[in-house]
């Protein structure tokens, strides 16, 4: 049996995730960033994380190119965040956002709830997106509550 792509939206979207936002610098310093829920740590030793990104996006081309990328954890209230490295243009998606950068600089967001600074380990072709893995050079962490996706929603969690 065939899964249809709305049956298995539909089973994946009962899975609650973070929110992220993967930002890498591109040519000339340009900054990319996309937000991304397909994030899971991988390994301790060494320090390994991945994160998936659709190959039709803007944003692909330039964060694989870059060699290195910002994992920025997104806090509970910063849905419009998500939806601006979701949807605008990319030409708009950093105005007014303050960042800074790192061991690799990768641009890392002020205001993230945590933040995974990566040099790229490897990549992997999977389906329409591809994986990318990687090595976390340096990280930090925030007190705070994380933005949750869940049903096709942006929530807040109900501890």
């Amino acid at each position: 049996m065939t899964v249809s792509q709305a049956r298995f939206r539909d089973a994946m979207s009962a899975f609650a995730t973070g929110v992220t936002v993967v930002t890498a610098l591109g040519e000339e310093g340009v900054p990319f960033g996309i937000t991304a829920n397909a994030v899971t740590s991988v390994s301790l030793h060494p320090p390994l994380v991945l994160v998936c990104i659709d190959r039709a996006s803007s944003s692909h081309d330039p964060i694989v190119d870059a060699g290195a990328f910002a994992l920025n954890v997104l806090g509970a209230g910063q849905e419009g965040l998500a939806r601006r490295f979701s949807g605008d243009r990319h030409d708009r998606r950093f105005r007014d956002v303050e960042f800074s950068s790192r061991e690799t600089g990768s641009p890392v967001l002020e205001t993230a709830l945590a933040w995974l600074d990566c040099r790229m380990w490897n990549t992997l072709g999977a389906g329409d997106h591809t994986v990318l893995f990687g090595e976390v050079a340096d990280c930090g962490a925030e007190e705070g509550e994380p933005l949750l996706f869940f049903r096709g929603a942006f929530r807040r969690p109900r501890w």
